[in-house]
């Protein structure tokens, strides 16, 4: 194939940290007035608090987040957000974890092999959903809303009873700002900062509904809990968290950069915005796939197709002939000749994933820079499988 002529703008589709909105740089950290800035301050100085509370206040907006929830920033990105909600929560009610991608298995182990808390796993391979069916409404239920690592996405939440007397945990990382989620059926709602929006890592968010802080404030674990996990004192919620107050020192450069993308949302049109963007990106893969000899989708059923991490299988006879260390080997070609050529950057499929290409579409992608990539994809993958050494033609 001949070598593709236009290149993305901006070759950033990694799914984490991802990229900045369009416009970005640098720079627009320091274009602050002196007086407000809280670079090299306290988090607990007045200014410091008051950004810590505005990033809170904007994104309960934005997202639309019930009133009588409780949203705080607290440490090490999602994953921290979602390992408080597990050791602090779990314990009183019977457990069913849905695990489909990467890190619901990583929850469903910690729950198992930690806490050692009797679980009901339901299970599913990459590019499935498990069984929704008929889950006790008694249950505490532990799940991913959109699957990272596999591309699959929750088609609706009908599943989840309303007269449940158990808690919904949802790890909503990416999904947040880019899908509708149905509050009323979640109980904890975790992100981090550094998908949908491009922000940085290192800091998580921490969602919970009346029934979460009920919870709380009657069940005391049976297990310590490390000082970063703590949401009560006295059985009581440590209400600072949820104004401004967090746990440990956060970075004030990442928290200025945080209400820089939640400015730019609101300026595209809030959430409506972030979504119509994402399923854009989405869109122009979708309508790509279905022209491809080559490449299909790993969600198996287009309902449950991600639009934010877009997974992609190769379905050529030729890949599909070899063993998995061969199709590694493949898609890793492929994937190094991209971002040799500058034109996609992290693309490769999330390590425990079946092999094949992963390509972020989140909402501060541009479908222009989508809609160039395409063309690149086709190209390096036919220039792999050109080159393949004649007994790898062969397989």
């Amino acid at each position: 194939m001949t070598r593709p002529l236009q290149r993305p703008i901006r070759p950033q589709f990694s799914s984490g940290p991802c990229a900045k909105r369009p416009g970005w740089t640098p720079a627009l950290l320091d274009n602050q007035n002196i007086k407000t800035a809280t670079h090299g301050r306290s988090h607990r100085s007045k200014a410091g608090k008051d950004k810590l509370v505005a990033v809170i206040e904007q994104s309960k907006r934005i997202l639309g987040i019930p009133a009588d929830y409780r949203l705080g920033i607290v440490p090490a990105s999602d994953t921290g957000a979602v390992e408080m909600a597990l050791w602090s929560l779990l314990g009183p009610n019977p457990i069913t974890v849905l695990a489909f991608e990467s890190f619901s298995e990583e929850w469903a182990g910690d729950i198992i092999n930690e806490l050692h808390l009797p679980t009901k796993l339901r299970r599913a391979d990459y590019g499935a959903l498990p069984d929704l069916a008929a889950i006790d409404p008694a249950d505490d239920i532990v799940f991913a809303w959109n699957g990272t690592t596999s591309g699959v996405r929750m088609p609706h939440a009908d599943w989840i009873a309303d007269n449940r007397t158990g808690l919904t945990i949802c790890d909503a990382t990416s999904a947040v700002f880019a899908m509708d989620l149905p509050w009323h059926k979640l109980d904890v709602v975790t992100w981090s900062w550094q998908k949908v929006l491009g922000g940085e890592g290192g800091h998580g968010m921490l969602a919970l509904s009346p029934r979460a802080v009920a919870r709380l404030q009657s069940h005391k674990p049976a297990w310590p809990l490390p000082k970063i996990f703590r949401l009560t004192k006295g059985g009581k919620l440590i209400e600072g968290i949820f104004k401004g107050e967090t746990i440990n020192t956060p970075s004030m450069l990442c928290v200025d950069d945080q209400l820089d993308a939640l400015a730019w949302a609101e300026d595209i049109g809030g959430l409506p915005g972030l979504i119509a963007r994402s399923e854009a990106n989405a869109k122009a893969i979708a309508d790509w796939v279905a022209k491809s000899d080559w490449a299909g989708f790993l969600a198996q059923h287009a309902a449950t197709r991600s639009c934010t991490s877009v997974c992609l299988k190769i379905t050529d006879s030729w890949f599909t002939a070899h063993d998995k260390d061969g199709q590694q080997a493949i898609a890793k070609d492929v994937v190094g000749l991209l971002e040799k050529e500058g034109v996609a950057l992290d693309i490769g499929a999330y390590r425990d994933a079946p092999p094949g290409l992963r390509i972020w579409c989140g909402a501060t992608v541009d479908r222009s820079d989508v809609e160039a990539l395409l063309p690149w994809l086709d190209w390096a993958y036919a220039t792999v499988k050109q080159n393949a050494t004649p007994l790898a033609k062969e397989a």
